[in-house]
């Protein structure tokens, strides 16, 4: 894969859909400059392409390996994530004070981007860093930022998440990991957390544990968790209570050890609180918040990877013939047809996701409805680019034929590695439920209709018009309908929303830009048949929630 391939197209969103030149007009991001954004653009497409992807099909193979003494990565990988650190591609976006570069998060996004789509697993361990730096960021104390910010910034330390327990998983408040305090600030870790990604490598020489857990009588529920700080390795060097008991054999992303940690087995695992004791889920929402737009982000990543992967196969695989001679099935119209979606679906992916990704910086300039808007969208980034990123993946497959099956293509590893996204960060249901559940009635529904009437000014095409009428009927019932007949509706409604949202982007995309046949071939086909298809799920999003309830439970 050529990695500088998809540049132009991350510079042009960047400068019409985020427009960063707006946000590089203000004092905090000033060192966005053109220049700069071109260096890094084109410096990740490099690096990415000449150290991280040559290591994909290693990581996909031979994987992560665990043993007594800790996770092994595969051969390369700790040399390959030295050299990401050398090159300063952790510090991007994270704000000088904490040893940063103070770019936008949607330019740490385009680099995480490209990192992903050369390899998605290995991709993951800055993500996750991200997270922490989020948490620590907004609710460190100023002592736990100097020490910890300044070495996760560079990456020469990592961040996990740690939520989920085996009895623990969407449902957070039932976890049981205990923290006791032992009198001198610090507090006994004891538990089991399960899914850690990147729980334990062999990348770097400390891990950072973001830890949910409750303190001694403690409220049942979310209300009784706190957030601790748990390093693998403690300050004066000694080792941290902290045991990888198993990784999981899964079925892709083999390059990421998701890990079972043990915390605290003899009773010697020390952590820090982070913010007010009881705070640990608001805490952890800023984690998630920011790390559901990186998980619709590898959506783009999977996306880009198997799109650029399937063109240079129908490009080289002659099969049957066209005007007598022999032809690439790129010459095919089914092929076309599979290949013009798949770059058209990237595209919309993408667009909305940066999108996204610039109420973020929006919203952390103190822009109100900045931060509205954020909230409304962020389900619609996670779930929508992330089923995309499936779909995509799938007609790679497909574009490949019989070959697309065999391993040695690459194309499996794509389908394989993209099924985990509409799944982790919070399922693509969930989103859908907090869409129809808190988003709709944000500020009285004022946010909503703040979007819609945004989509509706610039919208000319009759299809995309329809779509806004539809999805502002059915989002105005819903905001008055009973919690089941919402939740039932909530798929079909996020995908409809998300795909108005895309065509609203696709649109403006051809419109600044109506001379580049990509770009405005993409659209067109967005528009004329991608559109409709949404159109297609009123019927499903209108539906009461009756049928689903006509069968008992033990009649499925």
């Amino acid at each position: 894969m050529t990695f500088t391939a998809a540049v132009a197209d991350q510079r042009f969103v960047l400068d019409h859909i985020v427009r960063v030149d707006e946000l590089a007009a203000t004092d905090r991001f000033a060192a966005a400059s053109p220049d700069t954004v071109d260096a890094v653009l084109e410096g990740i497409a490099q690096f990415a392409e000449g150290e991280w992807a040559p290591l994909a099909c290693a990581g996909d193979t031979v994987g992560a390996k665990w043993t007594p003494e800790g996770v092994v990565m595969p051969a390369g990988y700790p040399e390959a994530y030295r050299a990401y650190v050398e090159g300063g591609w952790g510090t991007i976006g994270v704000p000088e004070q904490f040893g940063g570069q103070g770019l936008p998060f949607v330019i740490q996004a385009a680099v995480l981007e490209t990192l992903g789509t050369a390899n998605m697993g290995f991709a993951l361990a800055p993500i996750l860093s991200v997270g922490a730096i989020e948490a620590l960021a907004h609710h460190g104390t100023p002592e736990q930022q100097e020490t910890y910010l300044p070495k996760l910034a560079t990456g020469e330390w990592t961040g996990t998440m740690n939520l989920t327990e085996p009895q623990a998983g969407s449902d957070v408040g039932a976890l049981r990991t205990t923290a006791t305090p032992k009198g001198d600030g610090t507090f006994a870790i004891k538990g089991t957390k399960i899914f850690i990604s990147f729980g334990d490598h062999d990348l770097a020489d400390n891990i950072v544990h973001l830890v949910l857990a409750r303190t001694p009588d403690a409220p049942a529920g979310t209300r009784g968790i706190s957030l601790f700080l748990v390093p693998k390795v403690r300050l004066d060097g000694t080792p941290n209570d902290v045991r990888v008991v198993s990784i999981e054999h899964k079925m892709g992303l083999h390059a990421s050890p998701t890990c079972v940690l043990s915390f605290g087995d003899h009773d010697d695992c020390l952590g820090e609180l982070i913010g007010p004791e009881f705070g640990g889920m608001r805490a952890m929402f800023t984690m998630m918040n920011n790390a559901r737009l990186n998980v619709g982000l590898q959506g783009v990543q999977v996306a880009e990877g198997a799109t650029q992967k399937a063109v240079a196969y129908a490009r080289e695989r002659i099969q049957g013939a066209r005007d007598g001679r022999p032809a690439a099935i790129v010459e095919h119209a089914d092929v076309r047809r599979m290949l013009l979606r798949m770059k058209a679906q990237t595209m919309a992916a993408r667009a909305l996701v940066y999108y996204a990704c610039g109420m973020v910086d929006r919203a952390g300039l103190g822009d109100a409805k900045a931060k509205e808007r954020l909230e409304i969208m962020t389900p619609l980034a996670k779930a929508h680019a992330t089923d995309l990123g499936n779909e995509v993946a799938d007609l790679g497959v497909q574009v490949h034929g019989g070959m697309g099956y065999v391993e040695e293509t690459g194309a499996a590893q794509f389908f394989r590695d993209a099924r985990i996204t509409p799944i982790y960060e919070g399922t693509n249901g969930i989103q859908a439920a907090d869409l129809v559940g808190r988003k709709l009635a944000m500020s009285n529904g004022g946010a909503f209709a703040d979007l819609i009437a945004d989509l509706r000014a610039e919208a000319q095409h009759p299809q995309l018009v329809r779509l806004i009428d539809a999805c502002e009927g059915i989002g105005r019932r819903l905001q008055s309908a009973d919690a089941d007949d919402r939740h039932a509706a909530s798929y079909p409604f996020l995908t409809m929303l998300s795909v108005a949202s895309c065509g609203w982007l696709m649109e403006r995309s051809a419109r600044v830009d109506s001379a580049d046949t990509v770009k405005k071939t993409a659209a067109a086909f967005y528009l004329d048949q991608l559109v409709p298809e949404a159109l297609g799920l009123e019927a499903a999003a209108n539906a009461p929630a009756k049928v689903l309830y006509d069968l008992p439970a033990d009649a499925f």
